[in-house]
């Protein structure tokens, strides 16, 4: 009869918003292991049990093939107690000892996630806060570890049943995405004048407006996750000289 193992794994490096507590689900699933993960303000932290031969496959791929935005810098593992778990699960995390998790880069947006975006049949069509599990804002959101929801710029904005359905489900790409959002339920696109007074809110007609705005010759600051770009006809030489202005002069603040 094959032995049973348990093992304690701690995992250090670029391991939080990068997908990395789904990806360890799915080799835990693949690997017959039992167990739980979950993040906590060192990294990620992984109980597994199994048969021997499971366990050290499991560590092997958790080690040697992670996710393709994580940098796993350390893996940890030492010998525990069984406890007889029958199942695996993305456990909540934990705000406890040192503060030694990093951030992921934001990241441009997927190939699938273009798809969806330029899909007129899909729900989150040219939705501009589009993200997934491989995709969008990370460290621009981010506000403490560990990485989940309450800690970053989503917190306002509790998914719909849609998105919760996503979340929730291990074979969908957005499984436990912590900026899953969709028009229904989050942050929304408006263009407003210098006083800050909304000239439109609907994200069709919003790409139509501001060209004709620039077209006219005015400066568009459009605001994203990480700050603002300043946008001006680059064949007018006196928006361009005015958006270069207002950019020096920002950089000096």
């Amino acid at each position: 009869m094959p032995m049973r193992k348990a093992l304690e794994i701690r995992v250090r490096g670029i391991v939080q918003g990068v997908g990395f507590r789904p990806f360890v689900y799915a080799a835990a699933a693949k690997h017959c292991i039992a167990g739980s993960v979950r993040n906590d303000t060192e990294g990620v932290v992984i109980h597994a049990e199994g048969d021997e031969s499971d366990i050290d496959a499991f560590v092997m791929e958790i080690s040697q093939s992670p996710p393709p935005l994580a940098l796993v810098m350390s893996v940890e593992a030492r010998p525990c107690n069984p406890t007889g778990l029958a199942a695996f699960s993305i456990a909540a995390s934990r705000d406890e000892g040192e503060r030694l998790a990093f951030y992921s880069p934001d990241v441009a947006i997927c190939d699938d996630c273009r798809r969806e975006f330029f899909d007129p049949a899909d729900r989150r069509y040219l939705y501009p806060f589009i993200t997934c599990i491989n995709c969008g804002p990370r460290f621009s959101i981010v506000s403490d570890i560990p990485y989940d929801r309450p800690n970053t710029a989503m917190d306002p904005f509790p998914m719909c049943d849609a998105c919760l359905a996503e979340y929730r489900d291990p074979g969908n790409r957005r499984f436990h995405s912590q900026p899953n959002a969709c028009p229904a339920c989050g942050p929304r696109l408006s263009l407003r004048d210098r006083s800050g007074a909304i000239l439109s809110d609907d994200r069709f007609a919003i790409a139509a407006m501001a060209m004709e705005l620039l077209k006219s010759g005015k400066i568009l600051a459009i605001k994203s996750v990480g700050g603002y770009h300043l946008a001006a006809d680059a064949a007018s030489d006196e928006a361009v000289a005015t958006a270069s202005s207002l950019a020096a002069s920002a950089a000096r603040w």
